[in-house]
């Protein structure tokens, strides 16, 4: 589904140039729940604008399908931290937006906001207002919107970051949930090694200075993750794998 073959990004800077990525190289298969994470400044956002089509890499190319990604498409859904929610639509009407770009018949979008709005659980708020909603709430809204026009990529760039930590745990699994039913390759950005180990099938490692792929973790643990999973011996080993990962990456000299 998602090729990155050598790619660096090269931005410039006063005095010289920053490297943000330097050679970078992985695939991802269809349908495959990846999260990556690493310390700040090792380019897991560039990476993803990259695949978003929001920027251009220096050398090398991203590839969806085997064509490659020129700018922004109707494949790739982006959820950001940020909700990005319009503040005088509705939440029906929000999530309708792509829908309404495409010329999809108001009916028809309108069902097809319903059944996602329901299947992130706010099928009680579809006439309210953003500014009435909780940040968890407001950010499912944004998943459910990425969702109705059937994007077969999400791109997430730390979703839960800006909301509390029980909620945040809510929607892991809520997320996880609508993943589940909804099949789709998520490419998942955090800092949070918990939350990258316990939605992934697979965790990308990266390290600065240049940014790139210093590991990857196989994540066996069975689907539907639980609670209790969270408190397990092999979720445990690999948290620990993870995180000794991200603590002990050297920039190259």
């Amino acid at each position: 589904m998602i090729t990155v073959d050598r790619v660096r990004k090269v931005f410039p800077a006063s005095g010289g140039e920053f490297v943000a990525l330097g050679d970078v190289s992985i695939e991802l298969r269809d349908n495959e729940f990846v999260t990556v994470v690493g310390p700040s400044g090792c380019g897991k956002t560039t990476l993803m604008n990259i695949l978003a089509g929001l920027e251009t890499p220096t050398s090398g190319r991203a590839l969806v399908d085997g064509a490659p990604v020129t700018g922004p498409g109707p494949e790739r859904g982006v959820i950001f931290q940020q909700y990005a929610l319009f503040p005088w639509l509705t939440v029906r009407r929000n999530v309708e937006f792509g829908l309404r770009t495409a010329g999809v018949p108001r009916q028809r979008r309108r069902e097809i906001a319903d059944r996602f709005i329901a299947l992130v659980g706010l099928e009680q708020f579809a006439d309210a207002l953003p500014k009435t909603l909780s940040g968890g709430m407001k950010q499912r809204v944004a998943i459910a919107r990425a969702y109705a026009v059937n994007p077969s990529i999400l791109l997430m760039d730390e979703p839960f970051g800006a909301v509390d930590a029980l909620t945040r745990v809510r929607l892991q699994e809520q997320l996880l949930d609508t993943w589940s039913r909804e099949k789709r390759t998520v490419v998942f950005i955090t800092h949070d090694v918990d939350e990258a180990v316990f939605l992934a099938n697979r965790v990308v490692v990266m390290a600065a200075r240049p940014g790139r792929i210093a590991e990857v973790v196989d994540v066996g643990l069975p689907y539907p993750r639980t609670e209790e999973l969270r408190l397990s011996p092999e979720f445990t080993a690999l948290r620990h794998r993870v995180w000794s990962a991200v603590h002990h990456q050297e920039p190259l000299s």
